[in-house]
């Protein structure tokens, strides 16, 4: 058995106090909250039921995903009008520059805090 995945594997629990196993070895009825997700549910508020390791090479650390129980997993909450209404509203807030007051059609980014025109127009103005 390679070291790496030695230091993966731990079934019971011993050395990281939840069952851990290596990528892709992990027991039936065990998923991630992105294959919950995919599959139409959520944890559901259930404790963590085990963990998928993996070694990353560059750096030296693990890489870790939570596991959780298929037959605990409740579905997803519907999203009401409400919510939908108050997505909506704060996309628009992101999309809108707070200098010209435009909406642009696109998330404004949080390093420049201003659109592409606003950008253009001070670097001619500063040149």
């Amino acid at each position: 058995m390679p070291s790496a995945f030695a230091d993966c594997f731990d079934p019971a629990g011993a050395r990281y106090g939840v069952p851990t196993y290596p990528f892709r070895l992990a027991p039936e009825g065990l998923a991630t909250r992105r294959q919950l997700r995919a599959r139409g549910l959520r944890p559901g508020g259930q404790p963590i039921a085990a963990q998928v390791m993996r070694i990353r090479r560059r750096s030296g650390g693990h890489q870790v995903a939570y596991l959780y129980r298929l037959d605990l997993a409740k579905p997803v909450r519907p999203m009401t009008s409400r919510k939908w209404g108050a997505l909506a509203l704060a996309m628009l807030a992101r999309r809108t520059c707070p200098r010209c007051q435009l909406d642009v059609g696109y998330c404004i980014p949080t390093s420049y805090g201003i659109c592409g025109l606003c950008i253009a127009a001070e670097e001619q103005h500063a040149a």
